[in-house]
């Protein structure tokens, strides 16, 4: 009966290759950067409804106006101030790290082999494979958690490449001294009001996004992708799995 050779170099190589980190250090500082940043948004965001929760289309919109969006809450003037300056901070933080991410992103190819997604990933059956799981709550398998899947991948795209551009550009769009100067992000629109209900509108899909995110990451196992997302740490699959190639 043959033996099993232990061949010491390739048990090492693959279990590089099965520690390799998911995440770059790039990825999980700008990650993290972006949920602090993100959660002062919606705080401050929060604070700013409150001061005027009532949503108009075209340039102006005042209380005696018709509007088109009135939410049951209440009008609560005094959060205006600091929301409004925690906003801002928190817009820029947010803003400067996205450059970070993406030019990093396209330098170090990491859309191309992350996240865009394959012409099989894009299939209807691959596609309805993973829309079922999520549906019903299946746990990912530890070889599917190594890759995102289709709809991740996606919805990670858009987030990126779509919708945070454009909460940029409606934010801009709602700053007095930024369209003074570059009046396109206004008029392109159709007014400040017209920005700050599709602002409103952004933000809730984001806000969506956060929470289904955050869900998905419970489903997988919170403590172990959240490590993950710190330290890179991927368990030591790799290592048992030398030691039983061990004659």
């Amino acid at each position: 009966m043959a033996e099993s050779a232990y061949l010491p170099r390739l048990a090492v190589r693959d279990a590089e290759v099965l520690d390799a980190p998911r995440h770059s250090a790039l990825v999980r500082i700008t990650h993290w950067i972006h949920a602090i940043s993100f959660i002062g948004l919606v705080v401050s965001g929060v604070g700013i409804l409150l001061a005027h929760p009532r949503f108009y289309w075209g340039e102006t919109g005042a209380l005696g106006t018709p509007s088109i969006l009135d939410l049951p809450l209440p009008f609560v003037l005094s959060a205006s101030g600091w929301g409004r300056y925690m906003h801002f901070q928190s817009a820029w933080l947010c803003v400067l790290t996205g450059v970070v991410y993406v030019f990093s992103g396209i330098f170090n190819r990491h859309f191309q082999n992350n996240l865009a997604p394959t012409k099989k990933d894009l299939s209807w059956r691959s596609i309805g494979d993973v829309t079922a799981n999520h549906l019903r709550l299946r746990r990912p398998t530890e070889e599917d958690a190594k890759t995102y899947n289709v709809l991740q991948r996606l919805s990670y795209l858009a987030v990126v490449l779509l919708l945070m551009p454009f909460m940029i550009w409606t934010g801009m769009a709602m700053s007095p001294g930024i369209v003074s100067v570059f009046p396109f992000f206004v008029t392109s629109l159709g007014g400040q009001e017209t920005a700050r209900t599709l602002h409103l509108f952004a933000a809730t899909l984001l806000v969506l996004f956060f929470i289904v995110h955050i869900a998905m990451v419970i489903l997988a196992g919170f403590w172990k992708r959240t490590k993950a997302m710190i330290w890179a740490e991927v368990g030591s699959t790799a290592h048992s799995i030398a030691g039983k190639e061990r004659p």
